[in-house]
């Protein structure tokens, strides 16, 4: 394959890792550079930084750029890394992309606008303007529970013609659609969102794939081992690995990804929490789970060997 997919190395599973808040909401990034360390010593393939799982949303500018910048002066070198810069407007997503170009970063992943649901030709221009005003390389994501679109393989084949367009992260809820992007671009550029189950794993072995950008890293190496044993030929350690991610995804998520008792990085945080991590808090206006649910999570957790 030599299509523009070859300008990064991005494959395997690479978390979008929570952001740890202390308890009065303040950015805990001395809980976070221990975050990092753990992360990186269960052998993750690379790190999605300030993305849906971080909590962006409840950001501030400076507090996103606060993150990028620590996480680039701790682990620059030593994993890929890619900046969440999704933001209401290409020159704020540039403005982002700036930072994580001077912290080392490889690319960034960015959604269509939310909230306003941008027709197709603007969601074009949109990135269009990002590739123009950015030297990183760009991850389009997909992802219909936050923005309300959920793009179409014939946009998503537009956006895959803009220079700096290098990977899709799709997230759609539609299996079939999922299918379509991966085997209509797989040669141009690199796909995320393969499901660590029989059906994504018959997929990998049929037709191949790049990985899965995943939520919070919880399992710590069991996630990717999956792709670890994948590429070793290993196909039952790999099934043994995806079995343990399909628990906490059904029990803890709905089919479109939506947390089943709290947002997802009130569940994610609370699951690193109860396995000794630094998760910490979510921030206003997200809560953190119910101690009812917290009995819940931890159920799961010991089913899995974990808690």
């Amino acid at each position: 394959m030599t299509g523009k997919r070859m300008r990064v190395g991005w494959r395997g599973y690479i978390p979008a890792i929570t952001t740890p808040f202390d308890v009065d909401g303040q950015l805990d990034l001395s809980g976070l550079g221990t975050l990092l360390e753990w992360l990186h010593a269960e052998g993750m393939h690379g790190l999605v930084v300030a993305g849906t799982t971080g909590e962006w949303t409840s950001l501030a500018p400076q507090e996103r750029k606060a993150l990028i910048t620590a996480v680039g002066e701790q682990m620059k070198g030593k994993i890929s890394l890619i900046a969440g810069c999704t933001a209401f407007t290409a020159q704020e997503v540039v403005d982002f992309a700036e930072t994580a170009h001077a912290c080392g970063y490889e690319g960034v992943l960015v959604t269509p606008p939310p909230y306003i649901r941008p027709s197709a030709d603007e969601i074009v221009t949109f990135y269009q303007t990002v590739s123009d005003g950015s030297a990183l390389p760009i991850c389009v994501y997909n992802w219909p529970p936050g923005t309300g679109v959920d793009m179409d393989f014939d946009l998503l084949r537009r956006l895959a013609d803009i220079e700096n367009v290098v990977a899709i992260k799709q997230s759609t809820g539609d299996l079939r659609r999922f299918v379509q992007t991966y085997f209509g671009l797989c040669e141009q550029i690199r796909v995320f969102g393969h499901s660590m189950d029989d059906g994504g794993l018959a997929l990998l072995r049929g037709g191949g794939g790049d990985g899965t950008m995943g939520a919070g890293g919880v399992l710590g190496r069991t996630q990717p081992d999956f792709y670890n044993h994948v590429w070793a030929g290993d196909f039952e350690a790999a099934r043994a690995c995806g079995r343990q991610d399909r628990v906490i995804m059904d029990a803890w998520y709905t089919s479109e990804l939506v947390g089943r008792f709290g947002s997802g990085p009130a569940i994610l945080k609370a699951a690193l929490n109860i396995q000794g991590l630094p998760g910490g808090y979510v921030r206003r206006p997200l809560l953190d789970v119910r101690e009812a649910d917290l009995e819940r999570i931890r159920e799961t957790l010991a089913s899995l060997g974990r808690a």
